[in-house]
């Protein structure tokens, strides 16, 4: 099923609570506009509010966002160089975590590691004024714990990492990067190094693990969503193209892309 009308809209959360979607739509580039806005979407996929949380209203500042993930009745999501965090339920805003005094430049996906704490990527990329995309890195990973952001590792084998997720069952975080070899990494707070888990198309974006264990990874280069099954990644979504973030709803078994 197809839902549209929304404004580049790059990552999808489920709420399993409230049997809703979040839908982070970046509506623009990498200015700092003020236009972002998240949609909310009914589990069968019906569109229930375009403008649930949104730039420039109700003392909402939102400028781009891009992934997101619930902890508790918190909605945090990335936003250029900063972390914010929504009541999932109202939309209200409830904080900010600014990473610019750590040189953020692209925050991109977002997620809840094993002691609790938001791990996010950062592409290390910016636009110019011609909306031509350069890498200045450098790569990076980002702690918060609490109100406080740290990083927790900065390696040019990240590959311009984009997506992220954590593996409850393997005990490791999965990263899906752009640039490379093509490989999806796992890696652990603390280790340095990063080692390859599957070999796909490349170009990935976002990633998540199912209550199976199984691992979904979207990729631009063939316009998939795959899963990793034995060290290689095997289609099982076809023609979706600029597939970005993904989510996905374990009560119907269904994939938001």
């Amino acid at each position: 099923a197809v839902l549209d009308g929304f404004l580049r809209p790059e990552s999808m959360r489920y709420d399993p609570d409230q049997d809703v979607w979040f839908v982070s739509n970046v509506n623009g580039g990498t200015e700092r506009d003020n236009n972002g806005y998240i949609s909310r979407v009914s589990g069968e996929g019906k569109l229930l509010n375009r403008r649930f949380i949104a730039g420039g209203e109700k003392g909402v500042t939102l400028h781009g966002p891009k992934g997101m993930v619930i902890a508790g009745d918190t909605l945090w999501m990335t936003d250029l160089d900063a972390v914010r965090g929504f009541h999932r339920r109202t939309g209200a805003p409830i904080a900010t975590v600014d990473l610019a005094p750590l040189g953020a430049l692209f925050l991109n996906d977002i997620t809840i590691g094993p002691d609790g704490s938001l791990y996010l990527t950062d592409t290390g990329v910016r636009f110019d004024s011609a909306g031509q995309r350069r890498h200045p890195g450098p790569d990076r990973i980002f702690r918060i714990q609490g109100r406080n952001a740290s990083i927790a590792l900065e390696s040019a084998a990240l590959g311009q990492p984009n997506g992220i997720t954590y593996d409850t069952r393997s005990r490791r975080f999965l990263l899906a990067p752009i640039v490379g070899d093509s490989a999806l990494q796992e890696w652990s707070p603390g280790q340095h190094g990063l080692r390859a888990v599957a070999i796909g198309p490349g170009r990935y974006d976002g990633i998540e693990v199912t209550p199976d264990g199984t691992v979904l990874v979207s990729a631009w280069n063939d316009s998939t969503v795959n899963a990793v099954r034995d060290g290689r990644l095997v289609p099982l979504i076809r023609g979706v193209p600029s597939a970005a973030d993904i989510g996905y709803d374990p009560r119907r078994r269904r994939v938001g892309v």
